[in-house]
């Protein structure tokens, strides 16, 4: 997403705030708007499995040097009441799956592996 875009986005529906709603610095293509809460400030709010993705992309890092930027650098700077707020969308392919549901296939997948190399 154009830069000018999230401005004319906030200049619209935000215009008493221009200045106010921070805006994580190169990371557009992962804005998804402002988020409000009853007794807080409205905040930009940006998908966080984007900008794991624009790091590895964009800079060449590795995902597990993605994540760790992403979560010491990104989400854990506080800079204010105004300060981004970040969310993982749901995947409902990977999130609609039960934990135990994975853990058992994954645990099949195993065993199968073990009798197959157990045999020669």
């Amino acid at each position: 997403m154009e830069a000018q875009t999230i401005q004319n986005y906030l200049n619209e529906n935000y215009p008493d705030l221009l200045g106010e709603i921070l805006l994580a610095d190169g990371m557009e293509d992962a804005f998804m708007g402002v988020v409000e809460t009853f007794g807080q400030k409205p905040r930009a709010c940006y998908n966080s499995n984007k900008c794991v993705s624009i790091l590895q992309e964009r800079d060449g890092m590795t995902a597990e040097e993605a994540v760790e930027y992403y979560e010491y650098n990104i989400i854990g700077s506080y800079v204010g009441e105004y300060t981004p707020a970040f969310m993982f969308p749901l995947d409902e392919e990977w999130d609609s799956v039960p934990c135990c549901e994975q853990q058992a296939e994954e645990l099949r997948d195993r065993v199968e592996f073990f009798e197959d190399t157990k045999g020669n």
